[in-house]
């Protein structure tokens, strides 16, 4: 390894490699970023457990981290936001590729996030569990269940609607569009939407989202801390991201 690059700043090694790319040098920035794949493999393992184990993932972000290194371009904006978004549609890829999450289940779950929408649209706050259970002619046992189980699905789902935040109207990079005033207004208003979406949150659902993808714990142990079951922290999760997401949607619209 070469010491005079361990001396430089991340910000120092990619100058230098705009003005001199080499193998060397780009496998230098990569390995200082090999605790964000971690970081965020860890906030959404529920997404690749059952197919594959934290070290591949890891591998697999290697990858897409030296891809990122070649690619970058200072202009379109921070290059951890850059390679965030591109680690984590890597991971999704790789679920959507292995379509495990059962037909069943991902039919039922859209249903709830539909009627969640509708609901929300009508009432102009979100439904209560009893009253989505109740529009979709099921018991509340038999939506609990849906909710249990499709917490996986629902992960992916945000993600896909998230993936329209990257970019705001017309496609132009965010740094080039922050450059303009009416699209950095609607920026700053939308995250200040978000920011209060997830404060409306009921606290157990902010503690959830707090404790998962801030603190990198797993379900279970999340469980234990609320003192709940498994099954009843993958609901909450789930209906956590599913406001999350109608609120999304609501501040496309």
């Amino acid at each position: 390894m070469n010491t005079a690059y361990e001396a430089m700043t991340t910000e120092e090694l990619f100058q230098e490699y705009r003005r001199s790319p080499s193998e060397e040098l780009k496998w230098e920035i990569v390995l200082r970023y090999t605790n964000t794949i971690k970081t965020i493999a860890l906030q959404i393992q529920g997404v690749y457990a059952s197919f594959a184990q934290l070290d591949d993932i890891i591998n697999e972000g290697l990858i897409v981290l030296a891809k990122a290194v070649e690619k970058y371009d200072p202009a379109i904006g921070k290059f951890e936001t850059y390679v965030t978004k591109r680690i984590r549609g890597m991971i999704i890829d790789l679920a959507r590729q292995q379509d495990w999450v059962p037909r069943p289940i991902r039919k039922r779950a859209k249903e709830v996030e539909r009627t969640n929408a509708e609901l929300y649209s009508q009432l102009g706050r979100f439904p209560t569990e009893h009253e989505v259970a109740e529009h979709l002619h099921i018991t509340d046992e038999e939506y609990q269940e849906i909710m249990a189980n499709a917490s996986v699905y629902s992960v992916i789902s945000l993600e896909e609607t998230l993936e329209n935040y990257d970019h705001l109207p017309n496609g132009r990079p965010q740094a080039a569009a922050d450059a303009q005033p009416d699209h950095a207004l609607e920026r700053a208003e939308t995250m200040e939407t978000l920011a209060k979406a997830i404060g409306s949150l009921r606290q157990n659902e902010q503690i959830v989202l707090s404790l998962h993808y801030q603190k990198d714990m797993k379900m279970k142990d999340i469980a234990a801390v609320l003192g709940v079951s498994y099954a009843r922290a993958s609901q909450i999760h789930t209906r956590a991201l599913q406001k999350l997401k109608v609120l999304l949607a609501d501040v496309e619209t």
